[in-house]
């Protein structure tokens, strides 16, 4: 009986149903996808990387402007040192006497360079210096010379330079021995046009970086869309796949670690739907297969007497059919196992001693001639018990398909760099349209004579599932003299 859904006062079934029903995913905030974050680094690094070259330009602009000023303001003192100590007076021929004099002659040789005062001080102790000025090619709205107060405290200044309000200068004290009035001799630069070039540079830097920031920005988004490309892919394709539909793929393109990525989801996928094959293989075949037993089983079941006899002959062919359906069950389940990763467990083994083991084992099958034909002496990488099943079931094929006292043949051999174990029997053979069919889910072939066997036809498909696992293959052969030789082919390096 189902059980109508609960409710509470005020609240009907239906809206408790649609509010189960709403996806989860709805109600989760919207995060930013791989490709918006990974633009969004790349912008955080460029913006950083294209800044810090911007101010390391105008860092290294602003200190080559300040040692060249130094370097004029050194090269024009030294100058006028250099006059002081070795100039003579033009109109006397002797060393200047009066300091006004010196600076007048001297600052009337010099031409001066754009933004660059060169400035002659004379003065006595407690009053404003009289200036004798060259400054041709100033290019300042607030020339020094203007500036009382600032030629005040240079000239006042115990050291030889400094700064004043932004302008550098540097200054040469006139050296007089009679009590003269004092003098000095001035270099003042203004440094604001060449800064003001650092700064052009340094705003031209940034209007390229913002540009070259639009570029990375478009094309980053174009790359990174085309790299995430297969992530998208990806994406989609597990939101699509379902247990019916395990068809899709993911198109590789490159070798990069996203290639990577979609050829292992391809291979993921690949696996899945092998699993669900042999899944929906073994529920078509349990179903196909098990449905004929079961209705024998429950028709003897239904029709049973109460006669003794009738009733134990009942019991025995119930108990014959149910050993068949376990069979069948075990043997499907082995096939599903197949696909399995660990179905196969390969370990080091010598040849010689498991063809000789399979052998023992086999002769107790039958009433037949078993021969030991050939032996490889040599070792391999096998899963000896799987082989050991495999061939056991091949020389329970022969017993089956041949009668007392025919010959059977079980050895190994080597062939290259693979291994081959064969059993061959003396029977009738197979059929040419046979043998495309046989090692098939619940195939036995056309009918042969003298078949003694009654599977359920699963027998050679463990058998192929069993070399397959080995990566290599069952083939079959015609035994000369009449018969069929069944060859497992291993595909194994040997070691």
């Amino acid at each position: 009986m189902t059980t109508p859904p609960r409710t509470t006062p005020g609240t009907t079934a239906t809206t408790a149903t649609t509010a189960r029903a709403t996806p989860t995913t709805d109600r989760l905030p919207r995060r930013l996808t791989a490709r918006v974050r990974i633009l969004l680094w790349l912008l955080l690094v460029m913006s950083v990387a294209l800044g810090a070259v911007a101010a390391t330009t105008r860092s290294i602009l602003l200190r080559d402007v300040d040692h060249r000023v130094d370097r004029l303001l050194a090269q024009e003192t030294g100058e006028f040192a250099n006059f002081q100590r070795r100039g003579k007076d033009p109109d006397t021929g002797r060393p200047f006497a009066e300091p006004a004099r010196l600076l007048r002659v001297f600052l009337e040789r010099q031409y001066a360079d754009p933004d660059e005062e060169l400035i002659g001080l004379v003065g006595a102790l407690g009053t404003d210096p009289a200036q004798i000025v060259q400054n041709r090619q100033l290019r300042v709205d607030e020339p020094l010379f203007r500036d009382a107060a600032a030629l005040r405290r240079i000239f006042d200044a115990p050291h030889a330079a400094g700064s004043d309000d932004g302008v550098r200068w540097a200054k040469v004290t006139v050296a007089r021995g009679d009590g003269g009035p004092e003098a000095a001799f001035v270099v003042a630069f203004h440094p604001e046009r060449e800064r003001e070039r650092a700064d052009d540079v340094f705003r031209v830097l940034l209007v390229i970086s913002a540009v070259a920031l639009l570029m990375t920005t478009g094309i980053g988004w174009v790359v990174a869309g085309r790299i995430l490309l297969p992530v998208r892919l990806v994406r989609t394709a597990a939101a699509e796949l379902t247990e019916q539909d395990l068809t899709r793929r993911i198109p590789v393109h490159g070798r990069d670690d996203v290639a990577a990525l979609a050829e292992t989801f391809n291979a993921m996928l690949d696996r899945l739907e092998r699993a669900f094959a042999a899944q929906r293989t073994f529920v078509d075949d349990a179903g196909h297969e098990l449905r004929t037993p079961i209705t024998i089983v429950r028709g003897h079941l239904e029709l049973m007497g109460d006669d003794p006899a009738e009733r134990e002959e009942t019991v025995r062919l119930v108990t014959d059919e149910l050993d068949r359906m376990s069979r069948i069950v075990e043997d499907l389940l082995l096939l599903a196992k197949a696909e399995r990763p660990d179905f196969i467990r390969p370990e080091e083994v010598q040849l010689a001693e498991l063809t000789a083991d399979v052998f023992v084992k086999t002769r107790a099958l039958g009433d037949r001639r078993w021969e030991l034909a050939e032996v490889a002496d040599r070792r391999a990488r096998l899963d000896g018990q799987r082989i050991t099943q495999a061939m056991v079931q091949l020389a329970q094929n022969a017993v089956q398909h041949t009668v007392p006292g025919a010959s059977i043949r079980i050895g190994s051999r080597t062939a290259g760099g693979r291994v081959e174990l064969y059993v061959a029997d003396s029977g009738p053979g197979v059929r040419p349209e046979d043998a495309e069919v046989i090692f098939e889910r619940f195939r036995r072939g056309t009918a042969r004579r003298g078949s003694l066997g009654s599977g359920a036809g699963l027998g050679l498909s463990i058998v192929k599932a069993i070399a397959e696992g080995h990566h290599g293959h069952v083939r079959l052969e015609d035994t000369e003299g009449g018969g069929a030789t069944f060859v497992l082919v291993v595909e194994e390096e040997r070691t």
